[in-house]
């Protein structure tokens, strides 16, 4: 049965409003483009314990080292966002309990404040672990991650997990013992000593041997 003009109008005004409604969410604050202050908060929050200050300001520093060395991105969203160099969905997932820490840190960084201990660092991973690499030039450990240079021959593949010293002594730790091969002193050349032996002197009970005139001479001859 075909429906009263008036109920039809109604009906389609309705659907109009709900698919005005729909459009203005998937136009919403989804697709606005972030700013550089969520981006920071965003990537502090994922890829650093979310209690930790310390932490979450040496990850901002290795994002600002890498927006000002002219190898990546020169926006801090760009470096954030490339593919495969943070946490999946740093970006897109919810954030909660730490939010706030983070976004208060990103203030800091951006703000010019840096982590002092990452000094020029542009790479972290998970503290505890190793990999089969030797450029790994580490300088700290901070929010449960250890942040490092790349340098030829950093390290030894037989090292084991980088720790801060100060951790490694407070465990009773013993420093990094190095090899008596590499730290030995070359052996030094022999110097050749040329000793002097004295003439041996003559007994006082033995005459020195004399010529015939110097006896005749002694004689009074």
């Amino acid at each position: 049965m075909a429906l009263p003009k008036p109920t039809v109008l109604r009906r389609n005004a309705l659907l109009m409003l709900v698919l005005m409604g729909l459009g203005a969410c998937a136009s919403g604050p989804r697709l606005r483009p972030m700013t550089a202050h969520e981006c920071m908060t965003r990537v502090m929050y994922f890829e650093s314990n979310r209690s930790s200050p310390d932490g979450m300001l040496a990850v901002g520093t290795v994002v600002m080292n890498r927006m000002e060395s002219g190898l990546y991105p020169k926006t801090v969203c760009g470096v954030v966002g490339q593919k495969k160099q943070f946490a999946p969905g740093v970006l897109s997932k919810p954030m909660a309990k730490g939010k706030d820490l983070a976004s208060k840190t990103a203030t800091r960084v951006l703000r010019g404040e840096r982590h002092p201990g990452v000094r020029k660092a542009m790479f972290f991973h998970t503290a505890g672990m190793t990999f089969p690499y030797t450029n790994m030039d580490y300088h700290i450990v901070a929010g449960g991650n250890a942040f490092y240079e790349k340098r030829k021959n950093a390290r030894r593949l037989s090292d084991p997990p980088f720790r801060n010293p100060q951790e490694r002594a407070a465990a009773g730790e013993a420093p990094r013992s190095v090899s008596y091969a590499e730290t030995r002193a070359p052996a030094p050349r022999p110097v050749a000593v040329q000793t002097q032996v004295p003439a041996p002197s003559t007994p006082s009970n033995q005459l020195e041997p004399m010529s015939v005139e110097d006896l005749i001479l002694l004689n009074g001859g």
